[in-house]
């Protein structure tokens, strides 16, 4: 999908990388919302792709849910080095975790999500947005014109 924000140029992102716990689910839970957003993001393009420390041993069962791929990563460096199988100019990364840094380090644009499961201060410094939830991450990336003007200068 191609993003046109002023005075910054054209983006254009293919594939989303996904943190689970504290992103896409709270205490283990999908939050509510998220699995229409999946969908269409799938409609719209976006190759998705959840990394995973999988802290609640949930997260194979929850990616065949959303229908997405899931790799399981123990470290920051690990969700680094598969993040890197993609094309860094055309990936976004949400997460809110520590471990989130490394897929923050090499993807275009980095959103953090604010949820009840909180999040880690040291990731601000890599983020290019902070929002309320997952949803709104997810819609930033379904409307153009929420994304345009988030990302202006």
């Amino acid at each position: 999908m191609k993003y046109n924000p002023t005075n910054v140029g054209e983006i254009e992102l293919n594939t989303i990388v996904l943190d689970l716990n504290g992103t896409l689910a709270v205490e283990g839970k999908l939050v509510d919302g998220v699995i229409p957003r999946i969908k269409k993001l799938k409609e719209l393009g976006f190759k998705l792709v959840l990394l995973t420390g999988d802290q609640r041993g949930t997260a194979t069962l929850q990616a065949n849910e959303l229908g997405i791929d899931v790799i399981i990563t123990k470290s920051s460096e690990e969700k680094a080095e598969n993040t890197k199988k993609y094309i860094k100019e055309n990936t976004v990364a949400i997460g809110n975790a520590r471990i989130d840094i490394g897929t923050f380090e090499n993807s275009r644009i980095r959103i953090a999500t604010l949820q009840n499961e909180g999040i880690h201060v040291e990731i601000l410094k890599y983020v290019d947005i902070l929002v309320p939830s997952i949803n709104d991450a997810l819609d930033l990336l379904i409307n153009p014109d929420v994304f345009n003007a988030t990302m202006r200068k």
